[in-house]
């Protein structure tokens, strides 16, 4: 089986959102879309990692594929939960009403229907894809509630008195929504309520809704939001709400974040670790294939909380424990990269290979022009909204992502990068950590 540290790779294949993550008997469980046919998108399947660790990572294969009238074409996002020790998966399947007849992978026009469907396992590793899958929301016609084709990635989480589950969906009125739902028996879902606000997109992706320490957050992908010329138009951002449970009343206010400030990070889902620290994964665009090999991968894992109304993702300790051995120069790193830490003032540059991390004013900037690949269609330049105080980086180095984490996750730039050097100069001291 093939193995990642760190973050999370395709195996030979085409990856894009984490699915299901959750920490179960003993383990982290990471699915992920997948095309396992090659390195490009099509048919979605669901591929699976499992972890010890949040560090080192084991492929297992395909846990869900097309096998139902309700999926045939497609098992798109979702997330897991346990009950009685049993794991279920609810997801989006996804049926073509117009396939491409040059690539049956495909579907024209947007002509396709969404449902919302669950499958079981007892172990975690093995699933039933015949027997054993059911659909619990069928796809929405009333177009005055939701979209029959863009209704999807189903979160689901145990409130006080019952689960709940929210969909991001297209309203009638042009804007992203959200649907509620509640079950007594994860099985049986009835509606809830809808929230809805204009400004943010027309169709909300991956929502994920969670309490974390010193808040409760909105996470979802808004499509059509970030209008600036580049090809994705479509961003990850959050937000500090206030959420009902009983009524599923939320208020969402006009101010947002980034999830990422490299503007890469997608589809982020987040669960509760072994030691209760709620922990957020997301899924890194990469604008080309790895050797024609491979395509997608996850940033490191981030644990999430709230200081003063802002959200924090900070480095999860146990990835920082794993960089913990020091180097003099990043020749000597693992397979795995390494970890920098530096203070910048205003002024002060880092060249990490050909990608430059430089502080200009209360803002820390990247640029990857240097280490984008061919794709010259992405973003290019980064940089942070003004920083309340410090500069400290700590710099993530792997062969195809760079991770800046900016005074303990007060904000983080991620960027896909392609070709860097084994070379790393800097206008201030830097301290260099590898894996064992």
């Amino acid at each position: 089986m093939t193995t990642n540290t760190i973050h999370i790779k395709a195996p030979g294949c085409w990856m894009n959102d984490p699915n299901g993550f959750i920490y179960y008997k003993g383990k982290y469980h990471m699915f992920y879309q997948c095309f396992p046919y090659g390195p490009r998108w099509g048919r979605m399947h669901w591929g699976h990692a499992v972890s010890e660790d949040l560090v080192h990572w084991e492929h297992k294969g395909i846990a869900l594929f097309p096998s139902k009238r309700g999926d045939r074409d497609g098992c798109f996002s979702g997330s897991a939960v346990e009950q009685d020790g049993k794991l279920y998966l609810y997801y989006t399947g996804v049926s073509y009403l117009l396939e491409d007849p040059e690539d049956t992978n495909l579907c024209l026009d947007d002509q396709f229907v969404s449902a919302q469907m669950m499958i079981t396992s007892e172990d975690g590793i093995h699933f039933d894809n015949i027997k054993d899958k059911r659909e619990i929301i069928a796809p929405i016609w009333e177009r005055e509630m939701g979209d029959a084709a863009h209704t999807r990635d189903p979160k689901v989480w145990r409130g006080e008195d019952a689960w709940y589950m929210v969909l991001g969906t297209h309203g009638n009125d042009g804007n992203g929504r959200l649907l509620f739902y509640r079950s007594a028996d994860l099985i049986n879902w009835s509606f809830v309520n809808a929230v809805s606000k204009s400004g943010f997109g027309w169709m909300w992706e991956c929502p994920d809704y969670y309490e974390t320490k010193g808040g409760k957050v909105l996470s979802f992908s808004p499509m059509g939001f970030l209008k600036d010329g580049y090809k994705e138009e479509n961003q990850n951002i959050c937000m500090v709400v206030d959420f009902e449970e009983e009524s599923c009343t939320m208020t969402m206010p006009d101010q947002y974040q980034f999830l990422d400030y490299g503007l890469d990070l997608y589809a982020a889902q987040s669960t509760v670790d072994r030691d209760g620290r709620r922990v957020m994964a997301a899924w890194v665009r990469m604008p080309e294939t790895v050797g024609g090999e491979w395509i997608g991968m996850m940033c490191s894992p981030r644990v999430v909380e709230v200081e003063d109304g802002h959200i924090y993702f900070r480095m999860h300790p146990a990835v920082r424990k794993a960089y913990s051995r020091a180097i003099d120069t990043p020749k000597e790193a693992a397979e795995a990269g390494y970890r920098a830490e530096a203070d910048l003032e205003d002024g002060d540059g880092i060249d990490v290979g050909g990608y430059r991390i430089y502080r200009k004013g209360n803002r820390i900037c990247t640029d990857r022009s240097l280490t984008a690949g061919n794709d010259r269609e992405c973003r290019m330049q980064f940089e942070t909204p003004e920083m309340k105080k410090g500069g400290h980086v700590e710099i993530l180095v792997d062969s195809n992502l760079i991770e800046v984490f900016v005074n303990d996750g007060e904000y983080v730039i991620s960027n896909a990068v392609y070709g860097i050097g084994n070379v790393i100069v800097s206008d201030r001291k830097v301290k260099l950590f590898t894996v064992e």
